[in-house]
């Protein structure tokens, strides 16, 4: 009998590696620093605060409250350097940790039930306290999606794109440098996240891939708010905390800030000529298609509308909105709630003036809302992590314990040093204002004690967690890269060579510090 050959079975082709989405990458994130809780001991410092009456509260570890007189003879008593009108002006209006206080706390995890409950329990508790944002969020979204779809956006970027031909670059120079001023002066980082489904097609119009869009925003907002000159959420209060005028030692942060955006500005200029000779080099050539369709849609086509008289004003009063939302926040301390009002009153204005039926735009603006459902769920997913270390009460420990290694050192390694503490503490405690009203009291005495300025400990609190701000899953970069659909894998293989140059200069600029 002749031999019948036997086929083969087909091979099992290897299932290639994916990069875990924004969702994921949170939920692990938020499971390690549950597991940190279980090894991390709580505690807390005592703090001090001002509500008016002429009157400071103390509030011990355990909770327990006094009354003491709002004097300076009182914050002398307690080891607080911060003169008593910071408290009094509102300065200092959070809770001021008192130096010398910490004391360690019962920690109950309730066993395996507790954990599921913290685990499962937090990402809502993100969502009711991120309700502000998530709000802000799917309003914009929902405005966005109207004005396309009224063909401002498309008419406008035809336009746009014959002008800027051949300069293209000045649109990564301009986006750039002007979100960096708002970083350095008022700390613009979570109102970028309004600019993303603007300026996004934007730049892909003018040749651009989005990676280029994503990095004049964010890298802008970044750098700025990292080299925060008169920031009064981060520099100013830091400073106040300090007991420390905050225009000392501004001349070093606007070197920072100068050279730093400079740096930024040429990082992406070169990523961006990379790609435009070879397409194939770009990190999101493989959403390239996708990418085109959900922000240009067909809007350079040939025939695409004319950008007539009242597609120029509704895109002129859409800026304005940008405008007085800025104004808002630097000059009369708005927040999201107000920022939301805002942007819904133009909405409501935006629905007479589109020439949409109701039905019809109704129908759109809800449609642009749930386009950024998914980013909305990032930023409260985001906010679960800061409350589970909240509840476990662990930032204070983690303070105690780097305030404690660092207090023997001195000089230029001290100052080094504190940039990575900052980092450290800047993962935990993303907020600006919460992280100087907790650390500087307990961090800038430690200056004194080995002969360094206290503008040292300033820019070190500052640079140290604006460098944790440029990649930290539990800042705000997540939510952004969740607007354009981009992973965060990609974002840290752009951005991760960039931070070592910025770490570099900032620590050239630290060591130059201490002798200033």
């Amino acid at each position: 009998m002749g031999s019948t050959a036997v086929a083969e079975p087909p091979k099992k082709k290897k299932k290639k590696f994916s990069f875990p989405s924004a969702y994921t990458i949170l939920f692990i994130v938020m499971l390690i620093v549950l597991a940190l809780t279980y090894f991390i001991p709580s505690g807390k410092y005592s703090t001090i605060s001002y509500e008016g009456g002429n009157q400071f509260t103390i509030t011990s570890p355990t909770g327990e409250t006094s009354k003491a007189p709002a004097t300076e003879a009182t914050l002398k008593k307690y080891d607080v350097n911060i003169a008593v009108d910071k408290f009094k002006d509102g300065s200092i209006s959070k809770p001021v940790a008192i130096p010398g206080s910490y004391e360690k706390l019962d920690k109950e995890h309730g066993g395996v039930v507790g954990f599921v409950k913290s685990f499962l329990g937090a990402p809502i508790d993100g969502f009711k306290d991120s309700v502000d944002i998530i709000i802000f969020v799917l309003i914009i979204g929902g405005i966005v999606r109207v004005i396309n779809t009224m063909g401002v956006f498309s008419a406008g970027m035809n336009t746009l794109t014959k002008k800027l031909k051949g300069r293209e670059a000045w649109l990564i120079v301009i986006i750039t440098a002007l979100i960096s001023i708002g970083g350095t002066t008022f700390g613009m980082a979570e109102e970028t996240i309004a600019f993303y489904p603007i300026l996004v097609p934007v730049f892909m119009a003018a040749g651009y891939d989005a990676m280029v869009a994503i990095a004049s925003i964010y890298l802008g907002s970044s750098m700025g708010s990292m080299a925060s000159t008169v920031n009064p959420f981060s520099t100013v209060i830091a400073s106040n905390a300090a007991g420390i005028n905050f225009m000392d030692g501004v001349g070093l942060r606007l070197v920072l800030l100068v050279v730093g955006v400079a740096i930024c500005i040429w990082y992406i200029i070169r990523y961006s000529n990379k790609v435009k000779k070879d397409e194939t080099k770009s990190l999101v050539y493989d959403q390239k298609e996708e990418l085109e369709e959900n922000f240009l849609n067909d809007q350079l086509d040939a025939e695409a509308p004319k950008f007539d008289l009242h597609k120029k004003i509704t895109l002129i009063l859409f800026a304005a909105m940008f405008v007085v939302m800025i104004y808002g926040v630097k000059e009369l301390g708005w927040y999201f709630s107000e920022m939301s009002m805002l942007f819904l009153g133009f909405g409501l204005f935006l629905a007479f003036i589109s020439g949409m039926s109701e039905k019809d735009y109704t129908s759109e603006f809800i449609a642009g809302a749930g386009d950024l459902l998914g980013t909305a769920l990032t930023i409260g997913l985001a906010r679960g992590v800061t409350i589970i270390m909240d509840n476990a009460q662990i930032s204070d420990t983690l303070l105690y314990w780097l305030s404690n290694a660092v207090s023997h050192m001195g000089g230029v390694v001290f100052a080094i040093v504190m940039l990575f503490v900052f980092m450290l503490l800047g993962f935990f405690i993303p907020s600006s204002s919460g992280l100087a009203v907790l650390a500087m009291p307990i961090m800038a005495p430690l200056a004194d004690v080995v002969g360094v300025p206290r503008t040292t400990i300033i820019d070190a609190y500052n640079w140290g967690q604006g460098l944790m701000a440029f990649f930290a899953p539990t800042g705000l970069i997540i939510a952004s890269l969740s607007m354009v659909n981009v992973g965060f894998n990609k974002w840290i293989k752009f951005v991760m060579p960039l931070v070592g140059i910025i770490g570099v200069l900032a620590l050239i600029l630290l060591g130059v510090s201490v002798f200033v």
